[in-house]
C-alpha cells in the first residue's frame, strides 16, 4: 500500500486502489472528490501501469491542471505523459492524428459558439430568412442541441412540423456544408466527429482501446449522450472504468447534459463496484442540513446521507429586502460586517444569482461602496472584439479554406473594401469554383472589379502569404508580434486615446503576452496548438480568482468552487426557479438541484435573500418568495426583514400581543401545483372588461396570437396594464408579451 493513501479517509481509499473493472465514485458535495481522483490515478502510475495508458476526462481545463500538478507532487514527472484534459480538448486532440479519415485536414479550425452565430447569420442572410421571426441564437442553439442528440440535418428536415423546425433543417444543412468546407468544425463537432471516426474505422477504435486501458471520468453526471457513447465504445475492451460524479449536482440539462448517465451506470455495469463518499469537509453542519432539507424534495436521485465532523455553525440569514435596488445595498453591508467580524478577505465573498441580469443592482452596490470584484462569465478575454479580430488573422495563418476568418478581417483595419466588393469576390470565388483565400490573390479579380479595388484586395491575400511563408520559420510568438506590427493597430490604438481604445491596446498586448507565455511552455507546438488552446478556454479557466475581490457569478459558473461566506440572491418565483421550470417535474428538480449547488459553496455562513419586488423585463413587479425556502426546515433559519415586511409582520399580529410563530407541517408539494405560486392575490383590475380579458390567462392555458399562431403561457409577471406573459408558441418559439396590448385568445 503506497504511503500517501494514509492520507484517505477509509472509504476514500478502497475508491482508489480498486483500479480493475468498473467503479461508480457517487461523491457528495465537499466529500473529496478531486482528491481521490488525483490519489486513484497516482496509485496507478505507483502500480507499474505506464502513465499514456490513463484517460483522465475532465469538465474545465482549470480541473485537469489543479490534478496534473498534485499528481506530480506523488508520483513524480512521468505523470506528464497522462492523456489528462477537458473531453473537449483530448478529442480535439485525437482528431489532429485522425481527421484525413473524415475528409478534414489536420489544421482544422475550431468554432466557438460566437463564430457559429456569425456564420447561422449569414446563412439566414442567404436563405432570405427573417431573424426578427426566427431570432439566429434560437436556430443555433436548436442546431446544436440536435447535435448533442445526434441527429442529422437530413433526420431534422424529415421529421419538421412547424416553419420554425423546417427553417432550422434549412439552416444546419447549409451551416455543415460550409464548416466541411471551411475546413472547420464547431464544439459539437470535437465529440461527434471521434464517435463518427469510431463507428466507420473500428481499427482505429481498437488501437485507442488498447492504448487507454484505464478510463476515468469526472462530474459523469454532466455528460451528455455524445461524451457517454464515446466514453462506453473507448472502455468496452478493458472496462477499467472509474466515474466519478453526484446526481445532486446535474445542474446543466440546457447543454445536453443527461442525468440518466449516473443514474443508468449500474444497469450499464451491472457488476460495478459503487462507493459512496458521504463525509463532507467543507461546511458547517447548518448548511449542510439545509442542503439536504431541500434535495431529499427531488424523486430522481441516489440515496445519500452527508454528514461532517465540522462545527455546528451559524444558523443561516434569509433576508428579505424591500426591491433589488436595497439587495445589492444589504449584500455591501454584510460584507463590511463579515469583513470586520471574521477577519475576511474580500475573496473570501460570492454572490451568487440566477441570471447575468441580476449583476447590475449588485455592481451598483459594490462600484459605490469601493468594493472591488470580479465577475464569472462577463465577457470572456478572447472573446472581445480586438481579440477575436487578431486571432482570425491567426487562424487564417494557420488553416486558409477558413472563409469566416477571412471574411471578419477582410476589412480589418479599414483598407477600403466595402460590402459590395466583398460580395464581388464571393461571387468571383463562387463561379472560377476557387476557395475564397485563392480568389483574394487571383490576377482575374480585375474582370468583376476595379483597378483600385482590385489591387486592395490583392494586397490584403498577399500580406496574408507573407505571414504564412513565415510561420514555418519563426515561433508562434514572433509571429504574431510581427504581424500585430505590421497591422498598425496598436498605434491606431493608442492614437484614438479615449479609455476604450488604450483597453483594447492593452488587451492586445495582453494577447502577445499569453502567446510569448505559449511559447515558453509549449517551444515545440506550433500556431495550431496556441489557436485550440485558446478556443477550448472556459470562463471559469479565465476567471482571476487570485485577486482580493468579492466574486460575483451565476449559479452554474459556480459549480465545484468553494467560499467562506456565500449569497444567494433572488430567491424569488419565476426567478429562482425559472417561470420555465414550474411545469415539469424533471426541470423543476433540475433547479433544486441548482439551488443545492449554491448552498454547498457555502464553508461557514450562508445568507439567503429575496426582494419583495424588482424591475423585471424593464417592468416594475411584485414577487413571490422562492418555494425552496419552504424547502429548508425552519430551525435552520434566522430572517431579517425589510421595513415593509416587518410592517406587513407587524399587522398581521393582534395589537400589544406577541404572535408566537406557527409550527409548520412539513408536506410533499404536489409538483403541478403552480396556481399557488403564481395566483394574484391583490387584483389590479380597473374594471370588468379588463378582468374578462384577463381571466383565462394563466400559466398553463393554451392562447393564440394574431401573427405568432397558438403557444401555451409558461409565466405571467406583474398585474394590471404591467401584466406581462411569456408563451412558448409552437412556430416561433419564447416570445414576452404585454396582455395588454397582445390581444390573446383562448385556444
Amino acid at each position: 500500500m503506497q504511503a500517501f493513501l494514509e492520507k484517505l479517509n477509509p472509504v476514500q481509499r478502497e475508491a482508489a486502489t480498486i483500479i480493475d473493472g468498473p467503479v461508480m465514485i457517487v461523491a457528495g458535495a465537499g466529500s473529496g472528490k478531486t482528491r481521490v481522483l488525483t490519489f486513484r490515478t497516482a496509485y496507478i502510475i505507483a502500480q507499474g501501469k505506464r502513465p499514456e495508458s490513463i484517460l483522465a476526462l475532465t469538465f474545465t481545463n482549470k480541473a485537469a491542471q489543479e490534478m496534473r500538478a498534485r499528481i506530480t507532487e506523488l508520483v513524480g514527472p512521468e505523470s506528464k505523459s497522462i492523456w489528462m484534459g477537458t473531453f473537449h480538448s483530448l478529442f480535439a486532440r485525437i482528431l489532429r492524428f485522425e481527421a484525413e479519415h473524415l475528409g478534414y485536414e489536420r489544421n482544422f479550425s475550431i468554432y466557438d459558439s460566437d463564430d457559429s452565430l456569425q456564420m447561422i447569420k449569414s446563412i439566414m442572410n442567404s436563405l432570405n430568412i427573417s431573424m426578427q421571426q426566427f431570432p439566429p441564437q434560437g436556430i443555433r442553439s436548436r442546431i446544436s442541441s440536435a447535435k448533442n442528440q445526434m441527429i442529422s440535418a437530413k433526420a431534422l428536415k424529415s421529421s419538421a412540423l412547424d416553419p420554425l423546425i423546417e427553417r432550422t433543417a434549412a439552416v444546419f444543412e447549409e451551416y455543415e456544408r460550409r464548416l466541411k468546407l471551411n475546413n472547420a468544425m464547431d464544439f459539437d463537432d470535437l465529440l461527434l466527429k471521434p464517435l463518427e471516426l469510431f463507428q466507420k474505422h473500428k481499427e482505429i477504435l481498437e488501437r485507442y482501446q488498447w492504448r487507454f486501458r484505464y478510463i476515468m471520468v469526472d462530474e459523469y453526471q454532466d455528460t451528455n449522450r455524445v461524451q457517454y457513447k464515446l466514453i462506453k465504445e473507448i472502455a468496452a475492451l478493458g472496462r477499467n472504468i472509474c466515474v466519478v460524479g453526484d446526481d445532486a449536482q446535474s445542474i446543466y440539462a440546457f447543454r445536453g447534459a443527461d442525468i440518466r448517465n449516473i443514474l443508468d451506470f449500474e444497469r450499464d455495469y451491472p457488476d460495478a463496484r459503487v462507493f459512496r463518499l458521504e463525509q463532507n469537509y467543507r461546511s458547517t453542519k447548518m448548511i449542510l442540513a439545509a442542503a439536504d432539507s431541500v434535495i431529499k424534495n427531488n424523486v430522481d436521485q441516489i440515496r445519500k446521507t452527508l454528514w461532517t465532523e465540522n462545527t455546528e455553525g451559524e444558523l443561516i440569514t434569509l433576508t428579505v429586502c424591500d426591491d433589488d435596488r436595497e439587495e445589492g445595498y444589504k449584500i455591501v453591508q454584510k460584507i463590511e460586517e463579515e469583513t470586520r467580524r471574521r477577519k475576511l478577505d474580500l475573496k473570501d465573498f460570492a454572490v451568487l444569482y440566477r441570471t447575468n441580469a441580476q449583476s447590475r443592482s449588485i455592481e451598483d452596490a459594490l462600484r459605490r461602496n469601493s468594493i472591488p470584484y470580479i465577475i464569472v462569465g462577463g465577457v470572456a478575454f478572447y472573446k472581445r472584439k480586438e481579440i477575436k479580430d487578431v486571432l482570425a488573422y491567426l487562424r487564417v495563418i494557420a488553416n486558409q479554406k477558413d472563409a469566416e476568418s477571412i471574411l471578419r478581417i477582410i476589412n480589418y483595419p479599414a483598407r477600403g473594401i466595402g460590402e459590395k466588393t466583398v460580395e464581388a469576390v464571393q461571387a468571383f470565388a463562387k463561379a472560377e469554383r476557387l476557395q475564397l483565400f485563392d480568389a483574394l490573390t487571383s490576377e482575374k479579380l480585375s474582370s468583376v472589379l476595379n483597378e483600385r479595388m482590385a489591387n486592395a484586395v490583392r494586397g490584403f491575400g498577399a500580406l496574408l502569404q507573407k505571414y504564412i511563408a513565415l510561420k514555418e520559420s519563426v515561433n508562434v510568438s514572433e509571429l504574431a508580434r510581427a504581424l500585430v506590427d505590421d497591422l498598425g493597430i496598436l498605434r491606431q490604438f493608442k492614437d484614438e486615446n479615449t479609455i476604450e481604445s488604450l483597453a483594447r491596446r492593452e488587451n492586445v498586448l495582453e494577447l502577445l503576452s499569453a502567446l510569448t507565455e505559449f511559447n515558453d511552455l509549449h517551444p515545440d507546438a506550433g500556431l495550431d496548438g496556441f489557436l485550440e488552446e485558446v478556443s477550448l478556454v472556459s470562463d471559469v479557466d479565465q476567471a482571476e480568482f487570485g485577486r482580493n475581490a468579492v466574486t460575483i457569478m451565476t449559479l452554474h459558473a459556480a459549480k465545484g468552487l468553494e467560499f467562506p461566506v456565500v449569497f444567494i440572491a433572488g430567491l424569488e418565483e419565476g426567478l429562482f426557479p425559472l417561470s420555465n421550470s414550474l411545469l415539469e417535474r424533471k426541470e423543476l428538480e433540475e433547479e433544486r438541484r441548482l439551488f443545492y449547488v449554491g448552498i454547498t459553496r457555502a464553508m461557514n455562513k450562508l445568507y439567503l435573500m429575496y426582494a419583495l419586488s424588482r424591475y423585471r423585463f424593464g417592468e416594475f413587479s411584485y414577487s413571490v418568495k422562492s418555494r425552496f425556502l419552504d424547502e429548508i426546515d425552519e430551525p435552520l433559519l434566522v430572517t431579517e426583514g425589510s421595513s415593509r415586511f416587518s410592517a406587513l409582520a407587524r399587522s398581521q399580529a393582534a395589537p400589544n400581543s406577541y404572535a408566537a410563530p406557527k409550527p409548520r407541517v412539513r408536506q410533499q408539494k404536489s409538483v403541478d401545483d403552480t396556481a399557488k405560486y403564481f395566483a394574484d392575490t391583490m387584483p389590479d383590475y380597473e374594471n370588468e372588461s379588463q378582468l374578462g380579458k384577463r381571466q383565462n390567462h394563466r400559466v398553463g392555458s393554451r392562447v393564440v396570437h394574431d401573427a405568432f399562431g397558438k403557444g401555451k403561457i409558461v409565466a405571467i409577471d406583474g398585474r394590471g396594464d404591467n401584466a406581462r406573459a411569456t408563451v412558448e408558441f409552437d412556430s416561433v418559439g419564447r416570445k414576452n408579451l404585454m396582455l395588454k396590448f397582445a390581444n390573446l385568445k383562448s385556444a
